[in-house]
Parts: structure tokens; sequence; C-alpha cells
């Protein structure tokens, strides 16, 4: 018989214990027998109730989108806020619905507020610079958490979060006010 010059496949060695080749199997560490079979979307589903978390689909200004968000256990975040300047931007507003809290840009995710860099006519002025006096005035006024959005970030590498204080969208508080509008996926001018 010839001898071949095909070497026959051989799988890697896994690394890790025994324990951790039987899970990537699917199999028991004890018994090395299959267990039971989780569809992906039961896995999915088990990690966010784990995480916390909550799944919305369709209803209110995101109708027919799959979302997800992360819920806060608890309002642990607080920090005292300024206006921001040039120079380092720590803890401050930029806008009604932009602002850096421990160095990084966060976009309130659930709002839209009037523009000031530049404002389209004196009212969007007037109304940004209220709307940016509030949102001063409410992530001051104690602790809040941030929940992620169906997205992580923006076109412009901000962060997209929900401000919330004890269960409460904080943008909600502005929109009551008239302050800001919901975010419907789209700017819309308010100068007339």
């Amino acid at each position: 018989m010839a001898k071949s010059n095909v070497v026959p496949f051989r799988r890697p060695r896994k690394s890790g214990s025994r324990n951790d080749r039987y899970r990537l199997r699917g199999k028991s560490p004890q018994s090395g027998q299959k267990g039971p079979r989780t569809s992906l979307m039961a896995l999915i589903s088990a990690i966010m109730i784990a995480a916390g978390g909550w799944f919305a689909i369709g209803g209110g200004d995101l109708s027919g989108v799959l979302a997800f968000a992360t819920t806060p256990t608890a309002d642990r975040l607080a920090a005292a806020f300024a206006y921001c300047r040039e120079s380092a931007r720590m803890n401050c507003v930029v806008d009604g619905d932009t602002f850096w809290f421990e160095g990084e840009k966060i976009r309130i995710a659930d709002i839209d507020t009037p523009e000031l860099s530049p404002p389209r006519c004196e009212a969007e002025r007037i109304k940004g610079e209220a709307a940016k006096a509030r949102l001063l005035a409410l992530l001051n006024a104690g602790n809040f958490s941030l929940a992620s959005g169906w997205r992580d970030e923006d076109k412009y590498g901000r962060k997209l979060r929900t401000v919330l204080r004890s269960g409460h969208s904080v943008g909600d508080s502005l929109v009551n006010e008239g302050l800001a509008r919901r975010w419907d996926g789209a700017r819309h001018g308010w100068c007339g």
C-alpha cells in the first residue's frame, strides 16, 4: 500500500478545564451526557431578565421597532454640573439634550431640544437657552441613572442614554414644560 501525503485533520486542543470543555459541547461535566438544548431566543431572554432589562416591541414613538433598554436598579449617579466651556469638559451641559458626564458626551435619547449651535432663529435660541438651563437644574437636583437605548451611540459618537430619576425620564419633564419634543427619529424646526 502506497503512503499518502495527506495529513489527517486533528482538532486543536481546547484550553480551560475539563468542565469548560463539557460546557462548550453542551454536556454535563459529571455524566458527559448532553443536557437540554436551549433556543437562541430563550437564551437571550434569560440574559435580558438576569440583567434587569426589558424589551419593547411597537407602541409609542418607536412604532414597529424592537428596542432594548437597561433598567437601572437605583439612582446612583450624581455630579455637580455647570455649563460647558471650551476647555475641559467633565460634568457640564452643552444644550438641552446633550451633556458631558465623567468625560463622556451623552445625548439624551428620548427627546429633541432647540439647537444652540447655531440657532436658526431668535425664538429657537431663546427656547434652547431655557432648555439648557432647565437640564442643568434637573441634573443638579440629585441622583439619577442612565439607561442604554437600542443603539449605543449616534453618528457623532455621543452615547445615547435616557436619563432617569426614580424611574421617570428627565426628558419627559422637559417635554411637559414645552422645552423639548419626544424624539421621533428626525429633527424638526423650532422657528415657526
